[in-house]
């Protein structure tokens, strides 16, 4: 049986693979800012109040982690706010500001404070987006989100080299176009199909392919 943290938990892709990583017979522990009823039913152990953005609150579950080990480390929490050319204004750019903070320094930030808990063969698979792609980007737009996503695509890679003498890796993913609250509902496939692509792929990868950026369907994808 595995260990596995998965981060922005209560909804979305990250409860899909908190249900499918139970359902395996993985301990999972969940955090999030909130719980939901559907996260509860899981079984999974619940840590609320854990806003990747907040030093406070991710040091708190790195305490109460203490002394556990974790094999699967998903950093999922994520948001987007959409911003368009000529009309960013000083909210706009708050916005743009926050998701630097929960999309790229997040990741970061957990990584930092539960190293301690990961140790050979460990994976930690981050949660990232085709519109982090600087060379698949051909429609604009997004500038916070796209952004982000890059800068966290840097981040993982660094991560890759720092992590790979303690033999745990690291792997960049796009889980593809997925139906969530964030984009309204709309989307190719399910968080369902999402999680069950991300987890097969995670568990495919090995440690010669740490620090890569990955589609969900398997292909890799252009930095």
């Amino acid at each position: 049986m595995s260990i596995a943290l998965v981060t922005g938990a209560n909804r979305g892709i990250g409860l899909a693979l908190v249900r499918q990583l139970r359902a395996r017979g993985d301990e999972v522990i969940a955090a999030c800012r909130h719980s939901s009823d559907a996260l509860a039913r899981t079984g999974a152990r619940v840590e609320t109040g854990i806003d990747v953005g907040d030093d406070g609150a991710v040091a708190q579950l790195a305490q109460h982690l203490d002394g556990t080990r974790l094999d699967r480390v998903w950093l999922n929490a994520g948001i987007l706010e959409r911003d368009e050319l000529g009309k960013i204004d000083k909210r706009g750019f708050d916005d743009l500001r926050r998701q630097f903070e929960i999309n790229a320094l997040g990741p970061l930030r957990v990584a930092q404070a539960l190293v301690g808990r990961l140790g050979m063969g460990s994976k930690i698979a981050i949660m990232t987006s085709r519109m982090g792609s600087i060379g698949d980007n051909d429609s604009g737009g997004y500038y916070g989100y796209r952004a982000s996503k890059a800068a966290v695509n840097a981040v993982g890679r660094s991560l890759a080299v720092d992590l790979a003498p303690r033999g745990v890796a690291v792997y960049l993913l796009h889980p593809g176009y997925v139906a969530t609250d964030m984009v309204g509902g709309h989307g190719d496939i399910s968080p369902d199909t999402a999680a069950t692509r991300l987890i097969d792929l995670v568990e495919r990868l090995g440690q010669e392919q740490s620090g890569s950026f990955w589609h969900s369907n398997g292909s890799a994808l252009p930095w």
